[in-house]
């Protein structure tokens, strides 16, 4: 007898995870392997990944190919590898996982590094009908597209699948079918690597193909089912720069109605690009043509303004950017703070309610509460070999057409004089002015403009 209290739940599962990514992905005609290219600034794998972290697998197995030390320094220390040295299909390469995971009683889960979008929640439906009463030996992804063109088939009557074919092999009663394979399968370990050995390569392509392992199990009088997913782009493959352009495309139009969903304004939301971990507060108005790169944060109550360009910068509440402004990795905006157009910022904390209103440069830099940066004022932060900090007191004017040169500090409250190149520190409550004495010669300007006239016509004669 059990000593199990009956109203005990029973122990998840363990799963493993198989990713295939061998493929050479020669249609991208890169030397950057195919599922490193970004999506939304972040490779393709990385998304998937970050959906296949939400089902806490024990083990993930990514089985790679040409370009495999690409991929394997990309994801030291996040998974496990197996390598396809020949391309010989997908039943060969989920096969070459076995070794990595021998041992391992569990569900295993195949998915695919150039599908990058296939949800958590996907993935535990795929799981949960795995254990349904019927048990069935795998469970298929299968997806409705508008046009089924040349994917492979799946035959079935109330979610149980009689046949699957790939397009080369069907006939064209089963070309007529419009449920297709999307190649995502889930499988107890037994079953998938059992039934992987019995799988052959009598087929169009002379491949041993995944697919064929439902077969085998139908022949044997096991079930085997197909779940359909919502959306047919969540199955989608990324195997072009036609097809990752539409990959890219297709989140940014989910990623621009999320942020008006969670309480942003955008002006003409179809020139607005977010990166993948842009974070946007309520009330934050976004113009026309602005590019969020990775790593921006951005508060309540801030307006960024048309045609900027943000990476790497946090935004705190009330602040305003742009337009045409750029802010670089390391900026820190504090509260109301402005940066205005044409203004450049890189590493550099501009206090609260400080601004930066036209053509600027502050690079490497402190800008305390409330001070002024006038317009052509640069931080002269880099000698050609390091690069050091300048400091700007809180409520410090600085007059336009500055340089400071760096490293350099300008007090609270001091003023430098326009067209200043300070090289020196500025104490609390100075006024630096550094400029040559104005030389002055009346008359002189008429002399210089009658010689030249002069000497135009006799040039001409």
């Amino acid at each position: 007898m059990s000593s199990t209290p009956p109203d005990q739940p029973l122990a998840p599962i363990p799963l493993a995870v198989v990713i295939l990514a061998a493929g050479r992905g020669t249609r991208m005609r890169s030397a950057t392997h195919k599922v490193l290219h970004p999506v939304a600034g972040r490779p393709m794998m990385d998304h998937l990944l970050e959906s296949v972290a939400e089902l806490a697998p024990r083990h993930v197995v990514v089985v790679t190919g040409d370009g495999r030390e690409q991929v394997e320094r990309h994801l030291a220390g996040r998974a496990d590898f197996a390598v396809q040295e020949q391309q010989l299909g997908t039943g060969h390469a989920v096969a070459q996982a076995g070794a990595a995971l021998e041992g391992f009683a569990g569900d295993v889960l195949v998915l695919y590094g150039d599908v990058p979008f296939v949800t958590a929640a996907t993935m535990r439906a795929m799981l949960d009908r795995l254990h349904a009463g019927d048990a069935p030996a795998a469970v298929v992804l299968g997806f409705e597209p508008a046009d089924p063109l040349t994917y492979g088939r799946i035959v079935a009557q109330d979610g149980a699948i009689t046949r699957m074919v790939e397009w080369k092999d069907a006939d064209p009663q089963e070309r007529d079918v419009g449920l297709c394979n999307s190649g995502l399968l889930a499988a107890p370990a037994a079953d998938l690597f059992a039934l992987l050995m019995r799988v052959g390569n009598a087929n169009a392509q002379g491949e041993y193909y995944l697919p064929d392992i439902v077969n085998i199990a139908i022949a044997d009088g096991r079930t085997c089912a197909v779940i359909t997913a919502a959306d047919a782009d969540e199955v989608a493959g990324i195997n072009s720069r036609a097809e990752l352009a539409a990959a890219e495309g297709r989140w940014q139009v989910g990623a621009r109605t999320r942020a008006m969903v969670g309480g942003a304004t955008l002006q003409a939301p179809e020139t607005v690009f977010f990166s993948w971990d842009t974070r946007l507060g309520q009330d934050v108005t976004v113009g026309a043509n602005v590019i969020f790169g990775p790593g921006v944060t951005v508060a309540d109550n801030v307006t960024i303004h048309a045609f900027c360009h943000l990476e790497g910068a946090e935004i705190a509440a009330g602040a305003s950017v742009g337009p045409f402004a750029r802010l670089r990795p390391g900026t820190v905006l504090q509260e109301g703070s402005r940066i205005g157009n044409f203004v450049e910022v890189k590493a550099a904390t501009i206090g609260a309610g400080a601004k930066a209103n036209h053509l600027s440069y502050i690079g490497d830099a402190t800008v305390g509460a409330g001070a002024n940066i006038g317009a052509g004022t640069i931080t002269c932060n880099y000698d050609g070999y390091f690069k050091y900090r300048t400091e700007i007191g809180p409520r410090a004017f600085v007059g336009s057409n500055s340089a400071l040169i760096a490293p350099v500090r300008i007090g609270a409250d001091a003023i430098v004089a326009a067209g200043s190149a300070v090289s020196r520190d500025v104490g609390d409550g100075e006024l630096r002015m550094v400029r040559a004495d104005q030389l002055v010669k009346p008359g002189w300007a008429d002399a210089f403009h009658d010689a030249m006239r002069r000497k135009k016509e006799a040039a001409k004669g």
